[in-house]
């Protein structure tokens, strides 16, 4: 069913050049792979500034006593240096371990720490270590583009903006990516990025344009996330780009109502993470976000990662997969956890196991 399904939407092919012209190694990847940046970045999110800049951190409070003694938590101002300083504050918890930890990179909706859909303590306990990046401390997730970092994006009074605000959170991640390689504590070969909803869609987008992080992991992202705007149930790129318009740059809008004829789909998003590892997460009553979408991009990914000689999804059924099954063999993970749009401690449990399984 699911091979019937990828046939009838006719996706773009990953593995043929802009000139027609076929991948055949590793080498014609990188190749292809640098076309598909420059399709998602100027018909889709926006175009990352060409400098990557300097930064600074400082340490506003530290408590060597938490989760009961058991973990280190640190509330860190990261400063980036651009025309003038733009600065915003992230929380971190390391567990106290002999070995150096795993660390989780989250992008989160809320300011507590934890929050209803961050357990801290129990990743800790797990031995991994988190780091909480508030995403409105960074920009307003609105139509202004005058506050936080976004104002750095402003060039001219020009109608077309080659940016969305997805972008924006995005590249200020990377920049938090930059103060976690120098935690001593911190393994810097097994670091994930993780978002949910809008921030998945966040997520596959650093570690699509960040190679430093092993593990790219998306909950519930949907639609311009993880699924394939194709045949998608639920949202729309008319429904995404009507009530959000400001997260994408404006080329998007030409394709409200238009998802068939678009020269690429979510799946070069998530080719731009092979051949490191890709996790998509499903909630089976996510109806808006769309399951099968999302899994469909699963499977279209994983003849990418067979391409470059990898292990890709460890998949062998005919059809989709039911609420509690999960995928975490290979090096595309998925889950389809019982449910509606949330980030839950299911959740956090199979990415932890996925990434347990992997580790080096």
């Amino acid at each position: 069913m699911i091979e019937k399904d990828l046939e009838k939407i006719n996706l773009p092919d990953l593995l043929t050049f802009n000139n027609g012209q076929t991948v055949k190694n590793k080498k014609d990847w990188e190749k292809r792979s640098s076309e598909i940046k420059e399709i998602i970045c100027s018909e889709e999110y926006g175009h990352f500034p060409k400098e990557h800049v300097n930064i600074t951190s400082k340490v506003l409070e530290e408590d060597n006593d938490y989760c009961g003694g058991t973990a280190v938590f640190r509330k860190v101002l990261i400063t980036m240096h651009l025309e003038a300083d733009f600065s915003f504050p992230i929380k971190i918890a390391i567990p106290k371990l002999k070995e150096k930890c795993k660390t989780f990179i989250y992008i989160d909706f809320h300011e507590e720490f934890p929050n209803k859909n961050l357990p801290v303590n129990e990743i800790c306990d797990n031995g991994f270590a988190v780091v909480s990046v508030p995403y409105k401390n960074i920009t307003s997730d609105d139509n202004d583009f005058s506050n936080g970092l976004s104002k750095f994006f402003i060039k001219s009074n020009t109608k077309v903006r080659d940016f969305g605000k997805i972008l924006i959170w995005s590249w200020a991640v990377m920049h938090v990516m930059d103060y976690v390689q120098t935690i001593e504590e911190l393994d810097k070969e097994n670091i994930s990025v993780v978002g949910f909803s809008r921030l998945g869609k966040t997520a596959l987008l650093t570690g699509a344009f960040d190679e430093r992080f092993k593990f790219v992991i998306s909950n519930d992202s949907g639609q311009s996330g993880a699924a394939i705007s194709r045949n998608k149930e639920g949202e729309r790129i008319k429904d995404i780009c009507k009530t959000f318009p400001y997260w994408f740059c404006s080329n998007y809008q030409k394709y409200i109502d238009n998802e068939a004829n678009k020269a690429f789909d979510q799946h070069f998003l998530t080719s731009l993470i092979a051949p490191r590892y890709l996790y998509i997460a499903s909630a089976s009553e996510d109806s808006w976000a769309d399951p099968k979408a999302e899994f469909r991009n699963a499977v279209v990914t994983s003849n990418l990662y067979e391409t470059l000689g990898e292990k890709g999804l460890v998949y062998n059924k005919e059809d989709y997969p039911m609420p509690g099954e999960d995928f975490l063999e290979g090096k595309i993970g998925y889950h389809l956890r019982t449910g509606t749009h949330y980030l839950a401690r299911y959740d956090w449990q199979r990415f932890m196991k996925y990434i347990n399984i992997h580790k080096n």
